[in-house]
């Protein structure tokens, strides 16, 4: 028997669920359907797939019968939405993990999973080797060290400003260092990545984490060091940023699509 197209609903119509729906459309057209875009606010949903439905309250969302949610909006939308997307759904891909530096919310979203047989799922996004680091921290950890160095354009809107010069940088500066808990709350748009290395490793409040802005890197670059009984682990990535938003990497949006076609295929690497 052929296998039924997995229904989804995203939550959130901004860059990265957009690129997530193109991607989708051009390589898993016939494997999944997006069914539902959960937004509050509707004016600005454009460009939407032909056969989803526009929802804007959480409860509207067990009308669809849903295999998976896809969440990229906001950490108050994980708020908002989670509790019913695991209701009704599988699983719930949390993009805006800076959500999770709130310890309630995430453990109220995890006693509602294992109530319903449903999972949270948190995606690897612009990271490469969250993979190793989750099967490296079976054995203790000694230390996670997540680095970020974008250009200073990506950190414009941000705390960043207040730190130092963006328009005057000739030279690359770190101009944060703190937990992974820290950096998530003060940048959630640049360093909500730094949970997902926390919560594969060896938590929020042990993750070091360093911000730094380079006039000479167009990429966003993200380097994890890892040391502990499994040994060492270093990863770098450089990130081409997202064309709709230079705060996000192309990266964000593709490990979402591995994601989805993953729980779409039969064979999955």
């Amino acid at each position: 028997m052929r296998r039924k197209p997995l229904r989804i609903a995203l939550i959130g119509w901004g860059a990265i669920n957009r690129r997530v729906a193109e991607l989708l459309s051009l390589r898993s057209s016939d494997a999944v359907s997006i069914v539902a875009i959960g937004k509050r606010d509707t004016a600005s949903v454009a460009s939407a797939p032909a056969n989803a439905r526009i929802v804007t309250t959480p409860e509207e969302l067990a009308a669809f019968d849903l295999d998976l949610v896809v969440e990229a909006a906001s950490r108050e939308a994980v708020d908002i939405w989670g509790e019913s997307a695991l209701r009704t759904a599988s699983a719930l891909v949390v993009t805006s993990t800076s959500a999770f530096c709130d310890t309630s919310l995430l453990d109220r979203l995890v006693r509602v999973a294992e109530a319903h047989g449903s999972q949270l799922i948190v995606p690897p996004g612009a990271l490469a080797g969250i993979d190793a680091l989750s099967a490296a921290s079976a054995l203790p950890l000694d230390s996670v060290v997540h680095r970020i160095v974008k250009p200073p354009a990506a950190w414009r809107g941000t705390a960043a400003e207040s730190l130092i010069a963006l328009d005057r940088l000739t030279h690359a500066v770190t101009f944060y260092s703190g937990t992974a808990r820290e950096a998530a709350t003060l940048f959630p748009k640049n360093a909500n990545v730094t949970v997902i290395a926390a919560l594969a490793g060896i938590g929020l409040d042990r993750t070091r984490v360093e911000l730094a802005a380079d006039p000479d890197v167009r990429d966003n670059v993200h380097m994890l060091s890892v040391a502990g009984a499994f040994g060492r682990l270093e990863i770098r990535i450089e990130n081409r940023p997202l064309a709709a938003n230079p705060k996000s990497s192309e990266m964000a949006a593709l490990s979402l699509v591995r994601i989805v076609e993953n729980r779409a295929k039969a064979l999955v690497c």
